[in-house]
């Protein structure tokens, strides 16, 4: 999962990506097929954003890999 911060001042959460590239003007994330941690041809785009509009892009775990964590 990732959390963009646009220079709009939003930020938008990508849920199904686990790595992200650069194509152009666009950073376009992917979802892969579980086996692979790079890119492959196997990988799905998932979401795309302008790259100038982009301030930050952080990954983070996923919500519900936290709600187990903390359930009891």
């Amino acid at each position: 999962m990732f959390e963009i911060v646009t220079t709009e001042g939003t930020t938008e959460t990508v849920d199904d990506a686990d790595s992200y590239v650069l194509e152009g003007p666009l950073t376009t994330f992917f979802a892969g097929d579980g086996r692979h941690a790079t890119l492959s041809a196997f990988s799905v785009r998932v979401a795309s954003f302008r790259t100038d509009r982009i301030v930050s892009v952080r990954r983070c775990e996923s919500r519900v890999a936290l709600r187990a964590v903390g359930a009891v």
